[in-house]
């Protein structure tokens, strides 16, 4: 039994009011379906959804402070007043930037830019920027993403005689800066009908005020900065973004036209997904270990080897961020490891370090959620001022940004949104901040918070997707926040085929069958699942449709996102060569199909192979030690606290003694479902026999010949070997029924035959008995195939009696 990642979640969709949508728009009952999955019923607003173009845009005036930042600027282009573009260093600050560079060059304006150094600086408007932007003889700062919290700074930006306009999209504090004019749709008392623009949609929504129609192309660098933003694709947003992707298939820039080049990106077939995870990270790399200033000049030169030159470069600095990425994960999944010794996991996991670089603490935070599922914030720590810089990611069920307002007093800054904040304190701060925090998450988050869920579009079947179907699914394009691939749950299928992919295995690929219906299903990055699946087994599955097309041929293609296996489990990696590293990378492959839960997998041993060491991800799972008299002991900390109430998932790494001891085992767990086997193979045991009276009666007449006087008992044990059928560790066993009937004598490493023993029963000796048993129980547990070990298994899980 495999148990999902995620809770699937069905959508409350009406069948009825879809089918009246699919009619009324001339689309099939599924693009219907998923139309009303996504909050469109009527036809109209289906109608805006699919075909909604740029004359649908609302009147940028409704935006509060539109009219009065237009007259000034206006009044600063006309009169030749040099004019500040402040910007900010992520994705969507670069974009802003940049659309501000076009629309300055546009209108002919004198200006300047400036966008903080993430590290050096930090998130927002600075004092001593305003005050070389003063010495540059600028009289007019536009801030673009960034400023709705600059109260201080610009009032210092006032007191120096220059006047600030501000665009932005972030959430506002209870008190605002005094602006010239504040553009924010978030801002209290503005009536602007979509809150959900990025800090470039609120900037685009600025010269479109200020020109009219601007010129197309710009929504290039709208869709950029909106799609990185994870912005919703939804209202104005998605007419944007689908406008900006249609102008980048043959795009005039030739800074987007390199950076598509080096991202991989076929220019003709780019997507929200290409912008997403292919240019995005490229550009929000310069901010994260450089200056974002490179990613804005790459966004905004003209000159085509300019362009060949930053993008390379930007690719470069991404890969290298990837690498800073992973040792920083590394280092502080230690340190929670840590923390976490004979505790829970913390509601907000507050984790900071050294020299931990602060531009890519947000992509480590984010990829410790995705472990734990619980908040995360993740800081740097300047060693020298001990001043820490980091960022926050959440889950629905927590506002990040009202929570860090709960403990304001520990921080010197902080900004952001419910799913991802910034802050700066000083680390004698850090224990009162991570308090704060769990103090306010504890009165906030429930149990069923810490549940991952993932929304789906229903249960369908393998009959209900056509290749027709999965090609009208583009007309819901482009998919992003709000507007997620169509993901569709299959039932009841069953593995054909499951194979690794990759140059490294990392890849997982298996073929499926729902009735007559075939399907191909591929999850990057998941090759590790294979070993938990066995052909033939029913699955459930969730995943996004494709086509793969293939030297002209198209077929339906189902990209995996989670799976689950609803019946117990037995799975075959007997002969591991190393079984506690084998148990340790299947465990943090099944930790997400637990719950999150690592109380709910156990891992029994016979004492003889205690590891010397502890292991380090083990040890957050229940490790039991079991003798031959039967007795199971709790051997770490975690079993002592969960007990074995709640394993469901059982590492056995040896073979036990006797059937008698295997039942034992199995029924001293009583939730268990699945048994993992990674016990030695046959390539590793010497074979025993079933025990027959003939066979010990050859014996017996064989060492008459070749132990009447002392003979050494591995010699002898090897020539019987050599005479018979037998293995030597058969003989050397037999050799303990016979001791134990006093048909030989052992000492000193020797053995000796008695010529003339007393009649004994085979049946008295308990050795012979245990050897039976045991000979029975490898036979099934060492030596059958996979097949008949899981029958075998499952009828005693089950509770079956074995025929």
């Amino acid at each position: 039994m495999l148990q999902s990642k995620y809770v699937w979640q069905p959508p409350a969709s009406d069948a009825h009011c879809a089918e009246h949508l699919a009619e009324a728009l001339s689309v099939s009952p599924m693009l219907g379906a998923l139309l009303v999955n996504r909050g469109v019923v009527t036809p109209s607003e289906g109608k805006a959804f699919l075909h909604g173009g740029l004359e649908d845009l609302y009147d940028p005036f409704l935006l509060l402070g539109m009219k009065e930042a237009v007259l000034r600027i206006q009044q600063a282009v006309e009169s030749g007043e040099h004019i500040l573009i402040y910007g900010d260093y992520d994705a969507d600050g670069v974009s802003s930037t940049s659309l501000m560079i076009q629309f300055m060059r546009y209108m002919g304006a004198s200006y300047d830019i400036y966008i903080p150094h993430r590290s050096n600086e930090g998130y927002g408007l600075h004092n001593h920027a305003l005050d070389w932007a003063h010495q540059q003889g600028v009289s007019l700062v536009i801030t673009v993403d960034t400023g709705i919290s600059a109260v201080e700074q610009i009032a210092h930006a006032n007191s120096l005689g220059m006047e600030v306009i501000v665009t932005d999209h972030h959430e506002p504090p209870a008190i605002l800066p005094e602006a010239y004019a504040i553009i924010n749709p978030k801002q209290p008392g503005c009536p602007y009908p979509f809150k959900g623009l990025a800090g470039v949609g609120v900037a685009y929504k600025l010269t479109q005020a200020m020109l009219g129609e601007p010129p197309i192309e710009w929504t290039e660098i709208v869709a950029i900065g909106t799609i990185a933003d994870l912005m919703p694709l939804t209202d104005e947003n998605r007419i944007l973004v689908r406008k900006g992707l249609e102008c980048m298939q043959s795009s005039s820039f030739v800074g987007i036209r390199s950076l598509m080049e080096v991202s991989g990106i076929t220019m003709s077939k780019v997507t929200s997904t290409n912008v997403a995870f292919g240019m995005a990270p490229r550009i929000n790399a310069s901010g994260r270990l450089d200056h974002a200033g490179s990613a804005v000049a790459l966004l905004t030169t003209d000159d085509p080897d300019e362009a060949q030159r930053l993008s390379h470069a930007l690719d470069d600095l991404n890969k290298k961020r990837q690498q800073v990425v992973e040792h920083i994960v590394e280092d502080a999944l230690t340190q929670l490891q840590d923390k976490m010794k004979g505790r829970d996991v913390p509601h907000v996991i507050v984790l900071a370090g050294i020299g931990w670089n602060v531009g890519v603490v947000g992509i480590v935070a984010s990829k410790i959620l995705e472990r734990y599922y619980r908040p995360v914030i993740i800081l740097g720590i300047d060693e020298a001022t001990g001043m820490c810089k980091g960022s926050a990611r959440s889950i629905p069920g927590l506002d990040i940004y009202e929570a860090l307002n709960s403990c304001s007093h520990a921080m010197d800054h902080f900004g952001g949104h419910p799913a991802a904040a910034g802050m700066s304190l000083h680390r004698d701060n850090l224990v009162a901040f991570e308090n704060g925090l769990n103090e306010h998450a504890a009165q906030v988050l429930s149990a069923q918070d810490f549940v991952p869920e993932t929304p789906s579009d229903g249960e369908w079947s393998f009959a209900d997707v056509p290749l027709s179907t999965i090609d009208e699914m583009s007309m819901l394009a482009p998919f992003g926040m709000s507007n997620p691939v169509p993901k569709f749950i299959f039932r009841n299928v069953k593995l054909l085929e499951t194979r690794k992919m990759g140059r490294e295995g990392n890849h997982l690929k298996l073929v499926l069958q729902q009735g007559s219906y075939k399907l191909e299903a591929v999850a990057f990055g998941r090759g590790d699942v294979a070993d938990m699946l066995t052909e033939g087994d029913m699955l459930d599955v969730l995943g996004e449709l494709s086509v793969n097309e293939w030297n002209g041929s198209r077929k339906p293609q189902l990209m995996l996102q989670d799976l689950s296996v609803p019946k117990p489990q037995v799975l075959d990696l007997r002969g591991a060569r190393e079984p506690w590293q084998e148990a340790e990378r299947l465990y943090q492959v099944l930790v997400p199909h637990m719950g999150f839960s690592a109380s709910q997998m156990a891992v029994v041993f016979h004492p003889d192979a205690a590891p010397e060491l502890p292991i380090t991800h083990l040890n957050d799972s229940t490790l039991w030690v079991y003798d031959h008299n039967m007795n199971i002991q709790a051997w770490n900390d975690s079993a002592e606290r969960h007990g074995r109430d709640r394993v469901n998932t059982l590492f056995m790494l040896n073979v036990p003694q006797s059937t008698a001891q295997l039942k034992e085992l199995l029924s001293s767990f009583k939730q268990l479902a699945n048994l993992i086997l990674i016990h030695p193979g046959r390539q590793t045991v010497e074979r025993l026999s079933i025990p027959t009276r003939d066979l010990f009666k050859q014996l017996y007449v064989m060492l008459a010949r070749i132990a009447a006087e002392p003979v050494q008992e591995s010699e002898a044990l090897l020539r019987l070997s050599q005479q018979s059928s037998s293995t030597v560790r058969m003989l050397s066993k037999m050799m303990n029924v016979f001791e134990e009937l006093n048909f030989i004598e052992r000492g000193n490493g020797q053995i000796r035959f008695i010529p003339q023993p007393a009649k004994r029963d085979l049946d008295t000796s308990r050795h012979f008995r245990d050897l039976g048993q045991l000979a029975e129980l490898e036979q099934q547990m060492i030596h059958t195939d996979t097949s008949q070990l899981t029958n075998w298994i499952m009828t005693r899980l089950q509770g079956v009696p074995t025929a």
